[in-house]
């Protein structure tokens, strides 16, 4: 059912986001309108306001309001190897490709609580490019890279983890890479010895460095366009020629601004490759 939100709803929305810019420098005004209201709505609830504007009193005077409305704002829900075929296509296509590099990098943006760089590390462990290969693990919420640099999850996970790891196409037991105890997993720090956890906001933060594979999975369908077209840049700004570019199963290219300086190399699984002939395109765009 489509939402509708008054000119009071709008504005007071604005007024909370451009609060939060201006006093804790974190911008989410880009993000999805609808997506924003749902859950505010749900930190009003929480928090015993009457309205937008309570919440903007109290998280102005009280920064662990902020630091809790955080949880709200950043979706960290996901699981290791989600969309099995995806992390396939990864290893059968795109692996022949990397081995080629005699280094790499690996920009995981939106890793939230890092179930994806824990596949990927794992992936990349099992084809034996974990020596040659750096990941930087990137989210605007510090609470979430500290969960993903520590590594831990609860145990009833595991199965659909083990499931996902096996259909995309693993080449031993998820269970070998992790310590069960006291109902959490905790998986191997030495998963963590080539990764760098670091804040970075695709709303308001610049490249940091020049990659060969970006991977940044349901974090485009929470932008709105402007700010999908913004990321895009950034992530066509950060890879190679001929790097590669995975997004979610929602997420596409096709009306981006960017869209001509990619090519689909597994369209099924939301792949793309930055084209050699289109690198001014995306460098010189506005």
């Amino acid at each position: 059912m489509e939402e509708h939100f008054g000119p009071r709803d709008e504005l007071e929305l604005d007024l909370l986001l451009e609060a939060i810019f201006r006093h804790y420098h974190y911008d989410f005004r880009g993000y999805s309108r609808g997506s924003l209201h749902r859950r505010l709505a749900r930190a009003q609830h929480q928090h015993g306001c009457d309205s937008l504007s309570q919440l903007q009193h109290l998280l102005l005077r009280d920064p662990a309001v902020f630091a809790d409305l955080m949880g709200f704002l950043t979706i960290q829900v996901s699981e290791m190897f989600r969309d099995p075929a995806y992390f396939r296509a990864l290893r059968e296509q795109v692996v022949p490709h990397l081995k080629t590099y005699p280094s790499l990098k690996v920009w995981i943006a939106g890793c939230a609580n890092g179930e994806e760089f824990y596949s990927l590390a794992i992936l990349f462990r099992e084809e034996g490019l974990e020596d040659r290969t750096i990941f930087y693990c990137t989210d605007i919420s510090p609470a979430a890279l500290e969960k993903a640099e520590a590594g831990i999850y609860a145990i009833d996970r595991l199965p659909q983890f083990s499931e996902n790891h096996r259909l995309a196409g693993g080449k031993a037991s998820l269970s070998d890479y992790y310590t069960a105890a006291y109902g959490a997993a905790v998986f191997d720090k030495t998963l963590r010895r080539r990764a760098v956890f670091a804040q970075h906001n695709l709303a308001s933060d610049q490249v940091f460095g020049e990659v060969q594979l970006v991977s940044s999975r349901n974090v485009l369908i929470y932008f709105d366009r402007e700010l999908q077209d913004r990321a895009l840049g950034l992530f066509g700004e950060s890879l190679v020629r001929g790097g590669f570019l995975g997004l979610g199963s929602k997420e596409t290219l096709r009306f981006s601004r960017y869209s001509d300086g990619f090519a689909d190399f597994d369209e099924g699984e939301k792949i793309y490759r930055r084209n050699l002939q289109e690198l001014k395109a995306l460098d010189h765009a506005a």
